[in-house]
């Protein structure tokens, strides 16, 4: 849940990359860091092996004047997509606000990517939550890569609900699509805060972008 502190007028939400080993996930966070204004953005943080894979998490802080009277920063989050690390995931999902679930395009990785998404619903259970709970974006990465699996099967594979998730095509090392992920993310993470924080008689809530000088390519 939100963290909301109204001495100070500010409002803080957690938005986590969750995704199998090298799928993009710090790709993800290292594109936003650069493309955003960095008056607007924190130093990113990345706790990484030698091998360039994210041992911890990466962290990325992202400010929006997003609610009116209020400083909104949004806490980016990814976590390491190895099993071995299924602690560290449970506890970076604690409270999360919502989730970018990075899929790897590549053929061969679809075993991967589904044992991550049965990961990512089976600790959002033991923190309370759910998938159906949580507003979720899945980003169908490495879309430039020959070996890619067609959109078409990959939202059969992790998409094929009532109500699906927002989903996109990206190419996270070149940056397509990486700031529409991020947007569409916090958007829906503001809607379920007007929801949760509007008076029960209002029926006018509705999601808002983030100010576009804030998103610039």
């Amino acid at each position: 849940m939100p963290s909301i502190n109204h001495e100070d007028r500010t409002v803080s939400f957690k938005i986590v990359y969750c995704g199998s080993p090298l799928c993009g996930k710090t790709s993800n966070l290292q594109q936003i860091h650069a493309k955003l204004d960095p008056n607007g953005c924190s130093d990113l943080v990345s706790l990484s092996t030698a091998q360039d894979r994210t041992l911890f998490f990466d962290f990325l802080a992202v400010e929006a004047d997003a609610l009116p009277g209020y400083k909104t920063t949004f806490h980016l989050y990814t976590v390491p997509g190895q099993v071995t690390y299924n602690a560290t995931l449970q506890l970076v999902l604690r409270q999360a606000d919502g989730v970018v679930f990075v899929a790897d395009s590549q053929m061969d990785r679809q075993r991967d990517n589904l044992q991550s998404l049965q990961s990512l619903d089976a600790n959002l259970r033991m923190n309370d939550s759910s998938l159906d709970r949580l507003p979720i974006v899945i980003q169908y990465n490495k879309r430039d890569l020959p070996n890619a699996a067609p959109v078409e099967y990959m939202e059969y594979l992790f998409n094929n609900r009532p109500t699906p998730f927002l989903s996109f095509e990206s190419d996270a090392r070149s940056g397509r699509n990486v700031l529409a992920t991020l947007n569409a993310i916090s958007q829906a993470v503001l809607h379920q805060f007007r929801l949760r924080t509007a008076p029960s008689d209002s029926t006018s809530a509705t999601p808002h972008e983030l100010p576009t000088h804030a998103l610039a390519a």
